[in-house]
């Protein structure tokens, strides 16, 4: 279980904040509204102004027509809620039970994990409490998670027995804490019981809703026990975070909260809530969203955890939770498995990867890019807890491996040493994943799927998601669309991902990936372009020279390595702050051109994390006003420059983070900040263009 966090708010120092605004009126914008930002409270939001402190699509093939089908995002029309659809379904439930009947495997080692379980018997009686306590010497919150298990428990024993003695059992447990619990209490830790068994809870009553023996009235005191007494601290802590800086808190806090919405909304048929804990997932600006949770994405889609650096204790605790959120939303028909190119898979197999032992009996390494938040800087990844089991896997391999195909590798492993899946024991976690999540192996033949190419300097880097049949993959090359393709690597069997150091100058390169297995080569992966010279992507004029800000094209970046962004731009007055561009998806995940920081410079930065991590291109002083400037900033590798009239004015040889570690930016803007208390851009821009590559001195040049 969690540890109690730091209540308090994080000191700023008052000369890191800038004030006052500057109105102007709207330029045409090239894009539609600006989006939302996501919640905290009033002591969340880290501004830009606070920026110099951190300085100093899954291949689903094979889905079985008797399963739900995801889609990309969830609806905004009213929808009608699946039921059972938590974290399971009624063809779930089928298939335990014919895979019980039959006595097959590993279904029927996870049923007998679940009846040799001593809280699956009968003969216990509930213990509800008017209120519950976590945090703190009067903390009474155990005998809640036990009642939880055993009607969870209960349930399943019904669902795949058909008796109804366990139905009937698991009703009384579900009746009395209906009828007793008022409020949940305690310290912070008090918004970790409102979420984790929250989401439990939900669970075990979405699973006897379809009893007849459970009244309807007593349902729906049910139903308005979670929503009086569970949904007000999820939803309170996921807008306030406790009253504390926004990343004062791991990742596991806020997708306890998530889960416990969504599941929430499933059971109360309340398409708000379910609504509001997606929409989070995918634009909130905490450590647990989608974009946060899995902070860094290596290559060959190794996606290090939020709380990596901390312990692995926790890490598995988030795989668990995020696992349990992205299930039940499958299962009402949204894809979050695959949000992000499988973001949550590629944290997945992260968290495995560190936490098992290699042939030599030494934990496997793993890359790890430098976390800052508001705990501090962790640089390393963490040994705390190294090696720790938790029943959680079954849900992740048995969805992207037999499901769609994908494979995952450290995430089987994990299921494979913990299989048959039993109680959690601890309250964390249901368990019990190896009878419930256990599916065949998909019947398709499999190929690689979600390749990538990036341009970084004189390179290409490639990565791509594997199929579960492979032996080992091979890379290939062509100089034009659909081929004929040449072989340039074979034989990778571990990390998916390879760098093409082979490339000319000027060239443009096409890449697929093929699986070889027992049978010889699969299909080939998706065809994927580079580019190895610069290319326009975007170029805007204004239409009447007018102060403003515009809007542009969601996702504009992010699928950028190297870039050259320029524009001209004629300032009225250098407000500290302004933005001459900004692209992100709120103060989270940004890159953005200021013309005067709090330095008096004009400064180019890109973060991943709230600023505390940003890495700055500065130039030698504020751009002048009064006059046509023209500005421009590229990135080739790690080498950074920053370019005013033509001439460099600033340069940073240790720029690791490039757009496309930014995911999909929402909010993608010309004179405007991510940050809400930034002044607006007091002038007009120009001629602004986005290129895919670095463009030369040179060419910078021309532009002027």
């Amino acid at each position: 279980m969690d540890q109690p966090e730091n209540d308090n708010d994080i000191s700023l120092d008052r000369r890191l904040f800038c004030v006052g605004a500057v109105s102007f009126a709207a330029l045409g914008a090239a894009g539609c509204g600006d989006g939302g930002s996501g919640g905290f409270g009033s002591a969340g939001a880290l501004g830009s102004t606070q920026q110099n402190a951190a300085t100093s699509t899954a291949t689903s093939t094979g889905v079985s027509a008797t399963e739900p089908v995801a889609n990309s995002t969830s609806t905004s029309q009213a929808r009608k809620f699946t039921h059972p659809g938590l974290l399971h379904t009624e063809a779930d439930f089928e298939r335990m039970r014919l895979k019980v009947a039959a006595g097959a495997q590993p279904w029927l080692s996870g049923w007998n994990a679940l009846i040799s379980n001593g809280r699956s018997q009968l003969g216990a009686a509930p213990r509800p409490l008017a209120i519950v306590i976590r945090g703190g010497e009067d903390s009474n919150f155990a005998q809640m998670y036990i009642d939880i298990a055993r009607a969870y428990q209960l349930a399943l024993r019904w669902k795949v027995s058909g008796d109804a003695r366990y139905a009937d059992l698991a009703v009384v447990f579900l009746n009395a804490w209906s009828s007793t619990l008022t409020a949940i209490h305690g310290n912070a830790d008090r918004f970790l019981a409102a979420g984790i068994y929250g989401y439990q809870f939900a669970n075990a009553a979405e699973i006897m809703r379809s009893y007849a023996g459970w009244a309807a009235s007593d349902l729906a005191r049910f139903q308005n026990m979670m929503l009086t007494v569970f949904y007000p601290l999820n939803h309170s802590f996921l807008v306030n975070h406790n009253g504390a800086q926004i990343t004062n808190y791991w990742a596991n806090w806020d997708q306890c909260a998530l889960a416990s919405m969504l599941a929430i909304g499933v059971l109360c048929d309340r398409q708000d809530i379910y609504d509001e804990a997606l929409s989070y997932y995918k634009s909130g600006q905490g450590n647990g969203a989608g974009l946060q949770a899995v902070y860094h994405v290596h290559p060959g889609y190794l996606g290090q955890w939020q709380e990596s650096g901390r312990d692995q204790g926790h890490c598995t605790l988030g795989i668990g939770l995020a696992g349990a959120f992205c299930e039940m939303a499958w299962n009402q028909g949204d894809d979050v498995y695959g949000y992000e190119n499988n973001r949550f898979l590629a944290g997945a197999e992260y968290v495995a990867k560190s936490n098992l032992r290699d042939a030599t009996s030494a934990f496997y390494t793993v890359p790890f890019f430098t976390n800052i938040n508001r705990q501090g800087t962790q640089s390393v990844l963490s040994t705390g807890g190294q090696g720790h089991q938790r029943v959680v896997w079954e849900s992740v391999y048995n969805h992207y491996a037999n499901r769609l195909g994908i494979a995952t590798p450290y995430a089987a492993m994990q299921a494979a040493q913990l299989r048959p899946e039993r109680d959690g024991g601890n309250g964390d976690q249901l368990g019990f994943g190896t009878l419930t999540f256990s599916r065949d192996p998909i019947a398709t033949r499999g190929r690689p799927s979600g390749l990538t190419a990036r341009v970084r300097g004189p390179q290409v880097l490639l990565s791509w998601w594997g199929c579960t049949d492979a032996l080992s993959y091979t890379v290939k090359r062509a100089a034009s669309a659909g081929g004929p393709y040449t072989t340039i690597a074979a034989g990778i069997t571990d990390t998916l991902t390879f760098m093409d150091g082979t490339v000319i100058p000027g060239a443009v390169y096409y890449y697929a990936i093929v699986a070889v297995n027992a049978a010889g080569e699969s299909a080939a992966s998706n065809e994927v372009r580079a580019a190895i010279k610069p290319e326009l992507l975007l170029q805007k004029k204004t239409d009447d020279g007018a102060n403003g800000h515009a809007t542009l094209a969601a996702g504009l970046v992010k699928d950028l390595g190297d870039f050259t962004i320029a524009a001209k731009v004629y300032l009225d007055g250098a407000a500290t702050w302004s933005r001459v561009f900004d692209f992100g998806s709120g103060p989270r995940r940004y890159m953005m051109l200021t013309p005067r920081s709090n330095a008096g410079t004009v400064r180019y930065a890109i973060s991943t994390v709230h600023g505390y991590n940003e890495q700055v291109i500065d130039g030698s002083a504020a751009l002048p006003a009064g006059r046509w400037v023209h500005v421009a900033v590229t990135l080739s590798g790690h080498l950074g420059t920053l370019y005013v009239d033509g001439l460099a004015v600033g340069t940073n040889t240790q720029m690791t983070l490039a757009p496309v570690d930014l995911g999909e930016t929402t909010q993608n803007w010309l004179g405007r900040s991510q940050f809400t208390a930034d002044p607006a851009l007091a002038g007009r821009v120009d001629d602004f263009r986005l290129y895919h590559g670095a463009l030369s001195a040179a060419e910078i040049a021309a532009l002027v």
